[in-house]
């Protein structure tokens, strides 16, 4: 059985990392997380992810300019960075895409389909295997 996909989340507000940490957690990956740039270069020393959720405001060094920062970085350019914001303005999503991200996801998450989204930007080569579900409704009993 392969290991579960590494997502690093880069968020500083307390609740979304909740949130976002457990529903990612429900469809099988892995959370790292970190509140602010600092912090999110500590977590990539220590372990490099599948996957970055990056938010775009954050204290001090802002998301898109961390983004940068990484894609310059022969070390991280290869991660790939998912824009994870509640900007929703005209310009925005090709605001994150020039700094480097492959995509994005607006706030609040959707909790039903988050895990599918984060899912379509994972390389080919990384599987997510889905945890099975003990409910008993689900199970046919």
């Amino acid at each position: 059985m392969s290991a579960r996909p590494i997502v690093l989340l880069v968020e500083d507000n307390e609740v979304n990392q909740l949130l976002t940490a457990s529903v990612l957690e429900r469809e099988g990956f892995a959370v790292d997380i970190a509140a602010n740039s600092t912090q999110a270069l500590e977590q990539l020393r220590a372990r490099i992810p599948d996957l970055i959720l990056m938010d775009v405001q954050l204290p001090g060094m802002d998301g898109l300019s961390l983004t940068r920062r990484l894609k310059t970085d022969p070390a991280t350019a290869p991660i790939t960075i998912v824009a994870l914001t509640a900007h929703a303005m005209t310009g925005d999503r090709e605001q994150t895409l020039a700094a480097g991200c492959a995509g994005y996801i607006s706030k609040p998450i959707d909790t039903r389909t988050f895990g599918r989204q984060v899912r379509e930007f994972l390389p080919r080569t990384v599987a997510v295997s889905r945890p099975a579900r003990t409910d008993a409704r689900l199970n046919g009993k």
